[in-house]
This record gives structure tokens, C-alpha cells and sequence, in this order.
């Protein structure tokens, strides 16, 4: 079922309001030369933009700029992410103190897999009043600068750095929502160029694209049909008529597709982003790396709607383990405004001195990706019943599967209850290893029982309808 929303109309909007920008911007300013891009090749022409924020190196001020490209960059935007780029790899970033090249590789990525820095955006009424093809020319020189930048940090970098830029983007685009799955099924696609574009789009000359030796930044994403295939079924489950036209034509486009149907399906239904958050790491500066993705429709407004059945507990034991306070609370009112504070700003968030709903399952998730047992299964409890975050099966069976490796018993049962129920998406239905887990359960101290699982329930989130 194809679930409708605004969305494509604030799209739209966003898209027509850049458009009317760039109108008024152009006859004014043109394209203006840049300097060297990282690697020492020109960057070309520059399209035009509003005015940069100022280059201030106070931390506050740092803070904000940064927290705004951020905000930008994950929406979407094609130049908000070149900059954000430039900002933590380019010649300026040292002086800044903001110098952080897997963060900038990410960003250069993300920015060349952006449709909007290689789609048309203009009409050809439209490109005559800008004065022929400067704007389209720009664009392109733009996406050059962004490769030879991507080129340079890759070659420096470790494999397990490149991994992390990888993981990096996977997350972003994650958090898009169908359209950021699609691009990550265009990324894995031999049929398009290396960033997911035409490839008569690319930034990268043919003949070295012919060679045995590629460039590195084209080696970043592995071409492979598995990939292609559970990504595009990914947009497709959400209600994405794109992702399942482009689902049904990779299937129909060669029989070795088609067969890898279940198995691809089994694959998505078992996936899970690469991090819970985005990793709030922090270059030389001390400005962390926020998570500026936004829980966007109707399933991610209502579990947090919901954080409320959660008792304030748990989230004062995650705090309490993060030490962010010097022992667990049972109230939010026990909660100082320094303390408060403190969580925010290892966030990278807004020191309001209050935490948002949002910020309360941060503190939960941020304690479960350090490793506290409780936290976990709290998490997979949430992930289950859709309290603070939307319904997730294949998360929260992860999550219960870290609590149960900690020796959890309450997750050692609720994970024989995934076995032997077969929850959806856990493609593991051997109940022979649900009854392994029940004994193992017991010789734990825990006896499972249907009423001991509902205890659980009840105190981590609400009791489960019978």
C-alpha cells in the first residue's frame, strides 16, 4: 500500500524556492572561480549561493555554523554538503582546528551521489535566462571539485577508515527514507557510474574508468546485484512507487536478478543501519559530530508520542552509566539543567538544559552502543513495541541478541520468544533453538515464563495486549 504524505510537496516547494534563488543569484554574481580543491587541482566555477557563514574559530560560533550545514546537509542539500565538506577537509580546516578527512570524505560522497548535483534543473526557457549553460556547467564543476577532494582524502586513508566513511554514508542516507535506500541501490548498480549517476554524468574521465586501475573514490561502494536488490526492496516496503518500479525492472532486467529475490528479501528483512546515531566523534575543535537526521511520518511522531509509558528510570540509569550524573534518578525533575546540559552537549544538540523526548532515547541508545547490558534490552523492548522509536523487528531482535551475549536472562527468553513465534524479520525460525535458549534461561537463575516476559514488558515500556 503506497502511504501518501506531504512530503513530495515541501520537495517540490524546497526545490522551486532553490530554483527561484539561484534565478535572482546568477544575473548578479555568475560563476565565480574557487580556489584549489584538496589535491591541489582547481575546483572551476563555483555556483552561486547565499553568503558563507563567517569563518569565525570561537567555539560557539563554530558550533552553530557547523550545527547548520549539518542540518542541511542531511536533509539533502547538494551544497550544503560540498561545504560541510570543504569545512572539515579543506586548506581552512586546520586553522580551524576542524580537520577531520573521513568526515569531509563522507560528505564529498554524499554530495556526488546526490541527485541534485547531476539531475536537470532547469527548463531550457529557464537556462536561457540564466544566460546559456553556466548554471549546469557550475554544477559540474562543482561535483569535479568534490571528486579530486574525495580522491586526495581516499588515498590517504586506511581500509578500516574507509569502512568508516562507508558505514558513515550508509547511515545518512539511511535516515532518508526511500529515496536515500534508492541511492544506495543506484551506488551498488553496474548499470550507473560510481557515485549512482549516469555515466555519462560522472566527474571521472571514461578512460580512467576502463583501466584495471581505478580511482579510488570508484572503489568505494562494491558493485553487487544482493545489494541492489535489497536496497531497492527497502524503498519499495515504505510505500515507494519509485523503489518498486526500480525493484521490478532490476528483477526483470536478467533471470540471475530475478532468482535473487527471497534471499535478498530474507537479507533487508534481518538489516539494521550501521549505528543507532550518527557518531558524535569530535575533531580538534571539541565540536562533535551531531546527528541532525529528522524522525520524519506518522510511525516515528507517534513512538515518541509515546516515550511517556517509559519510565524516566531507565533513561536515569543509561545517564548514569554514560556518568553524565553520579548515580541513577527515578524522575526527570531530579535531572539538573548542568546535568542535562552535559548529555546535550556530548550530543552535539542545542544546551537548552532540558531533554527533549528525542534526547531521552538518545540517552538509551547512546548507553546500549557502550555496552550496558540493561540499556539493550530496554532498547529492544522499545524497538518491539514501537515506544520512542518506530516498530522495528530486526532491531530489536539485535538488540536482544547483545543484551543475551551480556548474559542477560530476560533477553534469552524474549529471544526464544522471536525464534519460536517468528516474529517478523528474523529469518531464524529453528525452534529447536528457542528451547536451547529457554534451558539456557533457566540455568541463568531466570525461569521463563509467558508472565515473567509480560513483567518485562510492562516495566520497560507498556503490558503487552492479551
Amino acid at each position: 500500500m503506497v502511504q501518501h504524505s506531504d512530503r513530495p510537496l515541501r520537495e517540490s516547494v524546497r526545490k522551486g524556492l532553490t530554483l527561484a534563488l539561484l534565478v535572482a543569484l546568477v544575473p548578479l554574481m555568475g560563476c565565480e572561480p574557487r580556489g584549489k580543491a584538496p589535491g591541489g587541482r582547481s575546483a572551476g566555477l563555483a555556483c552561486p549561493r547565499p553568503q558563507a557563514f563567517l569563518t569565525s574559530q570561537e567555539f560557539n560560533a563554530q558550533e552553530q555554523q557547523l550545527r547548520a550545514l549539518r542540518q542541511q546537509a542531511f536533509a539533502g542539500d547538494f551544497f550544503a554538503q560540498i561545504d560541510l565538506a570543504r569545512r572539515y577537509g579543506g586548506q581552512e580546516a586546520e586553522a580551524r582546528k576542524t580537520y577531520d578527512p573521513v568526515e569531509a570524505a563522507v560528505w564529498y560522497e554524499l554530495a556526488l551521489a546526490n541527485p541534485d548535483g547531476f539531475a536537470p534543473i532547469v527548463t531550457a526557457r529557464q537556462n536561457r535566462r540564466l544566460g546559456g549553460a553556466r548554471l549546469e556547467d557550475c554544477r559540474q564543476a562543482e561535483r569535479l571539485g568534490a571528486f579530486n577532494g574525495l580522491e586526495h582524502l581516499l588515498g590517504r586513508m586506511s581500509s578500516d577508515e574507509r569502512q568508516e566513511v562507508r558505514d558513515r554514508v550508509i547511515y545518512v542516507l539511511s535516515t532518508q527514507g526511500a529515496e536515500g535506500f534508492r541511492t544506495l541501490a543506484r551506488l551498488h548498480d553496474v548499470g550507473f557510474g560510481p557515485f549512482g549517476d549516469p555515466n555519462e554524468a560522472s566527474p571521472i574521465e571514461p578512460r580512467k574508468l576502463e583501466g584495471r586501475r581505478l580511482p579510488a573514490a570508484a572503489t568505494l561502494f562494491t558493485r553487487n546485484d544482493m545489494d541492489v536488490y535489497q536496497f531497492n526492496y527497502l524503498a519499495a516496503q515504505s510505500g515507494d512507487v519509485a523503489g518498486f518500479v526500480m525493484l521490478k525492472d532490476f528483477e526483470r532486467s536478467s533471470p540471475g536478478r530475478a532468482a535473487l529475490g527471497s534471499d535478498a528479501e530474507a537479507k533487508a528483512k534481518r538489516w539494521t543501519p550501521p549505528f543507532e546515531f550518527y557518531p558524535p566523534e569530535a575533531p580538534e575543535s571539541g565540536v562533535p559530530h551531531s546527528d541532525e537526521s529528522a524522525p520524519s511520518g506518522e510511525a516515528a511522531a507517534l513512538a515518541l508520542a509515546r516515550l511517556d509509558e517509559l519510565p524516566f528510570l531507565h533513561v536515569g540509569h543509561a545517564l548514569a552509566f554514560l556518568q553524565v550524573i553520579p548515580k541513577p534518578i527515578l524522575t526527570k525533575a531530579e535531572l539538573s539543567t548542568t546535568e542535562a546540559q552535559t548529555f546535550q552537549a556530548m550530543l552535539g544538540r542545542p544546551m537548552t538544559g532540558r531533554l527533549s523526548p528525542l534526547e531521552e532515547v538518545r540517552a538509551i541508545q547512546y548507553a546500549a552502543v557502550s555496552g550496558q547490558a540493561r540499556s539493550q534490552l530496554t532498547l529492544a523492548v522499545m524497538y518491539a513495541e514501537g515506544v520512542g522509536l518506530p516498530r522495528d523487528y530486526a532491531r530489536a531482535f539485535y538488540w536482544f541478541s547483545q543484551a543475551d551475549r551480556q548474559g542477560s536472562p530476560e533477553a534469552k527468553y524474549a529471544m526464544s520468544t522471536f525464534f519460536s513465534l517468528g516474529m517478523e524479520g528474523v529469518a531464524d525460525q529453528d525452534k529447536a533453538s528457542a528451547v536451547v535458549y529457554q534451558i539456557d534461561g533457566a540455568l541463568a537463575g531466570f525461569k521463563p515464563s509467558a508472565q515473567r516476559l509480560r513483567e518485562l514488558l510492562a516495566q520497560v515500556s507498556r503490558a503487552p495486549r492479551t
